[in-house]
C-alpha cells in the first residue's frame, strides 16, 4: 500500500527523512481492525517525529500520521481516535501512545487500530472535516470545555493564530459563547482570525484593554510573559504544548494569582472525541482547512507546516 513514512531523523532538516512509497499492509493484532483511510490531517507531531522528538532512529521506518477518517471493515464511516491506551480515560494510562509513535500511523491507504478507537462519523461532516478532529481539534475542545472551566461570556485569549489548535480554539470558543481575543505577529493572520470569528485581534505582546479570564497557550517561550500579564487574578492559563521553545518559569510574584492547567500531548478521550463530533454537528461549526492535497503530494504539506505557511489544517486525501 502507499504510505508516507519517517525513515530517518534530522533535527535541522526534518523533510530529509520523509519518504513516500510502498509499505507492507498493516498487521492486525487481536482486538484490532483496519480502516480504509479517506482523509488524514497533518499535525506538528508529525514534523516533530521527523526531528526525533519522542522517537528513536531504531524505531524507524514508521508510517506517520495520527488523524484520520475513513471506512471500517463493514463500510461504516468512522473517525480514528489516535490515543492507544486502556481505561475510561486513555490519556491517563502510563503505557499510552499515539499512532505513529509505537504503531504505524494514518498516512497510508489502510491503518490498523484497536476497535475501541473508532468513533462514528456524523453524516454532516465530510471525511476531510472529520480528519481534522482527533488531535488539534480534540486538544482545543478539552482546553476550552474541560480545563479552562469557563462560563459563557468569559473572555479567552488565544496566543498565536494560524495553526490547527489556534483556529479550532477560535471556532469552538465562538460556538461555545465565549468572547475570543487573538494575538499574532502577522497582520494577515490577525485579519483572518477576525473572519473566522474572533472578537478582537492584537499584535503579539500588545497591551490588552482588560485582563482576560483564561489564556490558551500553545506557543511557549515567545508568548509566556504576555500570557501572565494578560491574565486576571484567579484566571487560568491552559497549556497544550510549545512551538517556540520551552515554557519559562512563572513570575513568582504573580504565580499565586493564577491557575495553571497543562493538558499535555494526549488530546482527549474517545468519548470526548465523540462529543466533539456531535458538538460540530449540532452547532454547524466546522474545521478551517488551509489546503487539501492528495497523499502523494504530502511533501508540499510538510514543507508548508515547517515554514509556518498555513492558516488552519492541512488535509491529505486518498482515492
Amino acid at each position: 500500500m502507499f504510505a508516507v513514512t519517517a525513515t530517518q531523523i534530522d533535527p535541522d532538516n526534518p523533510l530529509a527523512g520523509l519518504t513516500l512509497g510502498e509499505r507492507p499492509e498493516p498487521k492486525v493484532p487481536e482486538g484490532w481492525t483496519t480502516v480504509t483511510v479517506k482523509a488524514a490531517s497533518l499535525n506538528h507531531h508529525d514534523l516533530f517525529t521527523l526531528k526525533g522528538v519522542g522517537i528513536r532512529q531504531d524505531q524507524l521506518p514508521m508510517v506517520l500520521g495520527g488523524d484520520a477518517a475513513g471506512l471500517d471493515e463493514e463500510g461504516n464511516e468512522v473517525i480514528v481516535h489516535s490515543v492507544i491506551g486502556s481505561g475510561a480515560d486513555e490519556t491517563l494510562d502510563p503505557k499510552r501512545s499515539l499512532l505513529s509513535e509505537k504503531y504505524d500511523g494514518t498516512f497510508a491507504e489502510r491503518v490498523a487500530v484497536p476497535r475501541r478507537n473508532l468513533v462514528p462519523k456524523p453524516a454532516a461532516l465530510s471525511f476531510e472535516e472529520a480528519a481534522c478532529l482527533p488531535i488539534a481539534w480534540l486538544t482545543a475542545y478539552r482546553m476550552l470545555f474541560e480545563k479552562a472551566e469557563l462560563e459563557p461570556g468569559s473572555t479567552v485569549l488565544v496566543q498565536g493564530a494560524g495553526g490547527g489548535v489556534a483556529t479550532a480554539l477560535i471556532t469552538l470558543g465562538r460556538a461555545g459563547g465565549y468572547r475570543v481575543w487573538v494575538t499574532s505577529r502577522s497582520e494577515e493572520k490577525r485579519a483572518r482570525a477576525l473572519e473566522l470569528g474572533a472578537d478582537q485581534v492584537f499584535e503579539s505582546g500588545a497591551r490588552l484593554p482588560e485582563r482576560v479570564d483564561a489564556v490558551m497557550e500553545t506557543v511557549g517561550q515567545a508568548t509566556w510573559a504576555h500570557s501572565l500579564k494578560a491574565l486576571r487574578p484567579g484566571g487560568r492559563i491552559v497549556v497544550c504544548g510549545a512551538t517556540s521553545g520551552a515554557v519559562p518559569p512563572a513570575d513568582l510574584n504573580r504565580v499565586f494569582f493564577l491557575q495553571l492547567s497543562v493538558i499535555g500531548s494526549t488530546m482527549g478521550t474517545r468519548d470526548q472525541l465523540g462529543r466533539l463530533a456531535r458538538f460540530l454537528e449540532q452547532t454547524g461549526a466546522r474545521p478551517l482547512i488551509d489546503r487539501t492535497l492528495p497523499l502523494a503530494e504530502a511533501r508540499e504539506g510538510f514543507a508548508a507546516m515547517h515554514e509556518g505557511n498555513l492558516f488552519g489544517k492541512i488535509v491529505f486525501t486518498l482515492p
